[in-house]
């Protein structure tokens, strides 16, 4: 799976079934810290790119991601949103913010 990732600004994106799923890579987790706090986006927001995608607050920073590509947030990851933690895992697909669809496949060509 590592193979689909695409890296852009310390977050993945990963084509699926749902849509494209972002996170946070394992080098923005690091530069991070544990994180203690997130402002996730909200399903049915729309998002334009470089609008803020998630605002995070951990033990090195306080940082806002921006959305690479404008799209609907259709889906968030809700553990991580009940325990910001999540963010941290090792394993970054698992450490997912939002499933964006409707996609602008122009901007994301461009990445």
């Amino acid at each position: 799976m590592a193979e689909e990732l695409k890296i852009i600004d310390d977050l993945w994106i990963l084509k699926t079934n749902e849509g494209y799923k972002i996170g946070l890579t394992n080098e923005a987790q690091d530069d991070l810290g544990n994180i203690t706090f997130a402002t996730m986006p909200k399903v049915g927001q729309t998002l334009k790119k470089g609008d803020s995608l998630i605002e995070v607050e951990a033990e090195k920073a306080v940082s806002e991601f921006s959305a690479p590509f404008s799209g609907t947030v259709l889906q968030v990851n809700e553990a991580a949103e009940q325990n910001p933690s999540t963010l941290d895992d090792p394993e970054q697909t698992n450490a997912w913010i939002a499933v964006l669809t409707d996609i602008d496949e122009e901007e994301l060509n461009q990445l």
